[in-house]
């Protein structure tokens, strides 16, 4: 099936008692390369072909994989390849953010199944939380009138909202205090019946990037976010990495002078929400990423004198992220119009030398990902399906 590009999948083991673990390595073998016969799976993972075999039935008569017509090539025996059942698990992503919701509903590979957005009132999370659960059971409904089992191959809600988690004052703008200070997971979990996730929408985006995206397949990456704030979502070794409390890569909150009257966080600056203030633009407006696009595309004399200034400083913050992680690439994602991503990429250029300017690079040190303004709620919901199937190494100390 695939003789000339290598197979991409994580090494199961034929130890016992990681039965779970071989699961998860067979499911993200089919989700990064698509159908597979049993022993291209067992040459990739590096399983034994009867546990392969043995995994592939177990996943058959689970509903999440499905076999194909058999496939002859050359003279060889004819092989049968297996793909994943898109319909084989669903989750919904929520994207909280300052002033509005947005709800999603993905399929086992990541397909947008339903969708609803609606306004949030502002630091008002009780009333807030009324609005979401509403909008969680249209989504619902919509998928149950298309999959009659999708209630019970519901794996999980994931929600996507701003960062830092748990500070002792979360008293300013960008972190949302009354949602922060508001018991939203229990509140979340209380009314639709589901086990949910909270992450940071930079975080959300990376896992977006990680399914669907410029990430795909890559081991280490970063995702820069610049929405109404900045931060960066981490992939180290094919994983999302959280941190201790869940504020990995809150790099919007970066001091661009460490001491005296200069210093300012860097999302202060270079973020949307510093572009509202420039332009003098309500961020509650409709039809504010319309005229964003617009203005954009035109090269408004405004917007390219923001887009200068913060390419500045998203150029430092770069330089950064490549000293600390040393990533493959660091992919640029935004909440903002294509159009201005674009333009921010560009002055964001040269970048400053640092150690990943090497001359035998696969990929760009910077690259433009996803700028869809529903990609964190698509991130939130993978995040429930990456949990409920991706590999990861726990999973092998746990078992051990």
């Amino acid at each position: 099936m695939h003789d000339i590009s290598p197979i991409r999948a994580k090494s199961g083991t034929n130890q016992e008692g990681t039965s779970a673990h071989n699961r998860r390595v067979m499911i993200e073998a089919l989700r990064l390369n698509g159908a597979l016969s049993r022993a291209d799976l067992a040459r990739a993972t590096q399983l034994t072909k009867q546990a392969v075999s043995n995994i592939i039935e177990d996943l058959e008569g689970d509903g999440l994989v499905v076999a194909l017509n058999a496939v002859r090539k050359g003279r060889g025996q004819p092989f049968t390849p297996y793909r994943l059942v898109p319909e084989g698990a669903f989750a919904i992503g929520l994207q909280i953010d300052r002033h509005l919701t947005r709800v999603v509903v993905v399929d086992l590979v990541g397909k947008v199944i339903a969708r609803a957005e609606a306004g949030l009132p502002l630091d008002e999370p009780s009333a807030g939380v009324d609005i979401i659960l509403g909008l969680v059971d249209r989504v619902r409904g919509e998928l149950a009138g298309m999959f009659s089992q999708s209630e019970r191959r519901l794996v999980g809600l994931g929600v996507a909202m701003p960062g830092p988690f748990g500070l002792k004052n979360p008293d300013n703008k960008w972190m949302m205090p009354a949602w922060q200070q508001f018991p939203l997971v229990e509140a979340l979990a209380a009314g639709t019946g589901l086990n949910v996730g909270l992450q940071n929408d930079a975080a959300a985006c990376a896992t977006a990037e990680r399914i669907v995206g410029a990430a795909h397949g890559v081991d280490h990456a970063v995702c820069l976010y610049v929405g109404y704030g900045i931060a960066a979502g981490l992939i180290l070794n094919g994983e999302l990495y959280s941190g201790g409390h869940g504020n990995a890569g809150e790099v919007g909150m970066a001091l661009l002078s460490p001491s005296g009257p200069g210093s300012t966080p860097l999302e202060h600056r270079a973020s949307l929400a510093s572009l509202y203030q420039h332009l003098g633009l309500d961020p509650t407006e409709r039809g504010l990423y319309e005229k964003l696009g617009a203005l954009a595309l035109a090269q408004d004399p405004r917007v390219m004198g923001w887009v200068g200034k913060a390419a500045s400083d998203l150029r430092w913050s770069v330089h950064l992220i490549e000293t600390i992680f040393d990533p493959q690439t660091v992919i640029l994602t935004s909440s903002a119009p294509e159009a201005l991503a674009r333009l921010l990429l560009q002055a964001m250029h040269p970048l400053l030398p640092s150690i990943a300017d090497r001359p035998a690079r696969r990929l760009p040190r910077l690259q433009l990902g996803t700028t869809d303004p529903w990609a964190i709620a698509v991130g939130a919901a993978a995040e429930p399906i990456s949990r409920a199937f991706d590999p990861r190494f726990s999973a092998i100390l746990k078992a051990g």
